[in-house]
């Protein structure tokens, strides 16, 4: 009875979901300045007598629907940002806003639980305990993120939060839930290097201390880490993605600025990565006659699912949309997530919402400018989210 209720809500309010998703699509903002898109949720959940709070960890809104009956609080989280590119699709709902984009799927995510409070709002009489829709800033804003701005802000208070659940968009055939006990998403830390040598002219090379080659030498050990220095058995990234230095083609440069991420899941892994990190650093700027400046900044932890709660969300979702279409993936992704500070305090799950299918199947690539959401994930994500609910508040 109560899926079938879920059913028809839905289908009632899927047109105006679809179109509150348009709308943040076209109207993308960066971390910490959701403000436009704060109001857009605001304006579409104030009606439905739940208890709004806004400014929740600067730009972030919450709103608690409380059941009939006194129970548990499950928390629902969906963040908000977008990311600074160009968006290179053809939609007619396309970015307006330069140089801004969703394309972490953040617009569907808030879509997806703005249409989840509208339908669970309309069936109080079903719920024992309160739900707590968390829209959250900031995810893309590595190292801090924007969930301990709302952790400090109180959020996981008045009520106790019992438990917290969140999904993203993923690269799974649409209609599929992908989640599994355990490692769900890699640890994120940052790395920044700063390599100082001794400038001079192009053609004497010898009166100098050239940064750029002390830089070459460094890119290429820092491989040899995840090679040669953690076991074949664990796992690790260490990615450079930012190198600048130089200033003509005839000058030996005096700095070069390397900027980098590590990616770990495993305790005993990441306690090596600074360490080792930095005596290759030293030891290659050393060698060539370099000073440097290290700094290794601990970012989001291991999106870890707790296994109790991780069992009843899949029970949630096997009632909901059926056993088949509920995945246990083989391995956690290299992606990080900073719904993992939540989970330093609660039990938490987050699962991968299916988005890939016939009309998408080119150009479904998170973080790319290209990316296209499949909408037909939105009513599916609403459904996953009701079923988790009902099945975590029994």
């Amino acid at each position: 009875m109560f899926n079938e209720k879920v059913e028809e809500l839905i289908n009632k309010e899927l047109d105006l979901i679809i179109k509150i998703r348009r709308d943040i699509h076209a109207h993308p903002e960066l971390g910490m300045n959701e403000h436009r898109t704060a109001q857009v949720i605001i304006d579409n959940l104030k009606d439905l007598g739940l208890r709004i709070k806004t400014g929740v960890g600067r730009t972030g809104v919450v709103a608690l629907l409380e059941g009939k009956n006194p129970g548990k609080t499950l928390l629902l989280r969906a963040d908000m940002d977008a990311l600074p590119m160009d968006e290179l699709t053809d939609l007619p709902f396309k970015s307006e806003n330069k140089g801004v984009m969703h394309a972490c799927g953040h617009d569907m995510h808030t879509s997806i639980l703005i249409g989840t409070a509208r339908v669970l709002s309309q069936l109080r009489e079903y719920i024992n305990g309160n739900i707590k829709f968390v829209f959250q800033p900031a995810e893309e804003c590595n190292p801090t993120g924007g969930a301990n701005y709302m952790i400090e802000d109180g959020v996981l208070d008045n009520p106790k939060v019992d438990g917290a659940v969140a999904l993203h968009v993923w690269d799974l055939p649409l209609g599929k839930v992908g989640l599994k006990p355990g490692a769900m998403m890699a640890q994120s830390d940052r790395i920044f290097i700063k390599i100082k040598g001794k400038s001079a002219h192009g053609a004497a090379p010898h009166q100098g201390a050239d940064a750029i080659v002390a830089a070459g030498y460094v890119i290429t050990a820092l491989q040899t880490i995840v090679s040669r220095n953690i076991n074949p058995l664990d796992s690790a990234v260490v990615t450079l993605g930012v190198i600048k230095g130089g200033y003509r083609y005839n000058v030996v440069p005096d700095e070069v600025n390397i900027e980098g991420t590590v990616r770990t899941f495993a305790p005993h892994v990441s306690k090596v990565m600074p360490r080792r990190i930095e005596d290759i650093v030293k030891n290659i700027c050393y060698a060539l006659g370099c000073d440097y400046e290290f700094k290794y900044v601990n970012g989001y932890p291991l999106t870890y699912n707790d296994e109790n709660l991780t069992e009843i969300v899949m029970k949630g979702l096997r009632q909901s949309i059926g056993d088949e279409n509920v995945i246990i993936p083989d391995k956690p992704a290299t992606g990080a997530e900073d719904f993992s500070f939540f989970s330093k305090h609660i039990p938490c799950t987050f699962m991968w919402l299916g988005c890939k299918s016939d009309i998408n199947e080119q150009c479904f690539v998170l973080h790319n400018p290209k990316l296209i959401c499949d909408e037909r994930a939105i009513p599916i994500g609403i459904k996953d989210l009701c079923g988790v609910a009902m099945e975590f508040l029994k």
